[in-house]
């Protein structure tokens, strides 16, 4: 077993850290609204929405586990998370399965311009009566002469506000069981498609979300992801690389919170000890670290599995859960570390906070994947 990066992967981490600092200094407050194009083409020209993309199509190229960690160098120089969210859901539900089941035409139609971040794609998938259950999905799309009709809505989706692209599932044969649903790629000028306004949301306050409609919406037959019935298939290929290349962020947030806490308790003063001399709370930065070391190792574990074509279904699981309740709870924790101070928005804890509660949420509940987990073990 190997723990250490080589030499190329140290020096492109310490890179990405340095780009994404020059767009997002440490001591600029972040901003609260919804990220701009340019912002959205800085992440693009530093090679961050397309990191896992083939290099012919305008990526870099890489593998899940060196995407991971570029990803948490975003996740951690950034402190706009919402962005990285935004960024990553792009990348990773959107730009992935166009590459490896879109057609050619539609690969060197869609994927340069998203990973220059000449275009924003969103992923439409849930429905508000389906959840997580992707079986359930109401969205239909009936053949027709060159193509299919869609007919449905989708809610929740992330960039969809925002988006000039998205990639969507409908149901296409009730019938079919798991080959009942097929992937689409559809542009936002197609007709008889129309987008909601930004949802008001608790976090994540950088990517704009909202609802996409479609009204008998055509969308031709070279925009098929896949096969008939593959949807189901492609859409849980999507969702490996999402629940773990895209919670690498989340780690890159914890990380951050860990320093922001061990700086603080360091400098702060209380009945004339510093902070840092009180158990209480050394232990809780302690548990902080341990945490975040742990979802460390479970992420890199699946994307290693990811990267050699190994069954990954129980290690995917247990990162996405480890990652999220872990960030979750660690955000938590230093909002209490640093008391008045961490509900104030100005030390940028509490909005820490608010960015990782959706993480239990988004990607497959935390209690789906204690299910998911809970199956793979055979009970």
């Amino acid at each position: 077993m190997e723990f250490d990066w080589t030499s190329e992967q140290r020096s492109r981490y310490a890179e990405t850290l340095a780009s994404v600092r020059e767009v997002f200094p440490p001591d600029e407050a972040p901003a609260t609204g919804h990220y701009d194009r340019k912002r959205w083409q800085q992440l693009g020209e530093r090679g961050l929405l397309g990191l896992s993309v083939p290099v012919p199509y305008g990526g870099r190229g890489l593998g899940a586990l060196d995407t991971a960690r570029l990803t948490e160098a975003l996740g951690y120089g950034c402190a706009e998370t919402g962005l990285v969210f935004g960024a990553s859901a792009h990348l990773f539900a959107c730009a992935m399965p166009i590459a490896h089941f879109g057609t050619e035409d539609t690969r060197r139609h869609v994927l340069p311009g998203m990973c220059a971040g000449q275009l924003v794609a969103g992923n439409a998938m849930t429905e508000a009566e389906a959840g997580s259950d992707v079986s359930r999905l109401t969205t239909t799309a009936q053949r027709v002469p060159g193509g299919w009709r869609l007919n449905g809505e989708k809610t929740f989706v992330s960039n969809g506000p925002a988006a000039d692209v998205f990639v969507t599932y409908a149901c296409t044969d009730a019938k079919a069981g798991p080959f009942a649903n097929t992937g689409f790629v559809v542009d936002r000028s197609a007709a008889g498609l129309s987008v909601g306004e930004p949802f008001g949301k608790m976090g994540l306050s950088q990517c704009p979300a909202g609802t996409v409609r479609f009204d008998d919406c055509f969308v031709p037959d070279d925009r098929v992801l896949g096969e008939e019935g593959q949807g189901g298939t492609i859409f849980q290929h999507s969702m490996d690389w999402e629940r773990t290349c895209l919670f690498a962020g989340y780690l890159g947030l914890a990380d951050r919170l860990i320093e922001k806490c061990v700086a603080h308790v360091r400098g702060r003063r209380q009945s004339g000890r510093r902070l840092s001399g009180f158990q209480a709370v050394s232990h809780r930065i302690a548990e902080m670290k341990l945490r975040t070391e742990s979802a460390r190792l479970l992420l890199y574990r699946a994307c290693w599995e990811i990267d050699r074509g190994l069954p990954s279904a129980l290690s995917v699981s247990l990162s996405k859960l480890a990652v999220s309740e872990g960030v979750l709870q660690s955000a938590l924790d230093a909002v209490r570390i640093f008391g008045g101070r961490g509900y104030q928005s100005a030390e940028g804890i509490e909005a820490a906070l608010r960015d990782a509660v959706p993480s239990v949420l988004f990607s497959g509940t935390s209690e789906i994947q204690r299910e998911l987990v809970a199956r793979e073990l055979g009970l």
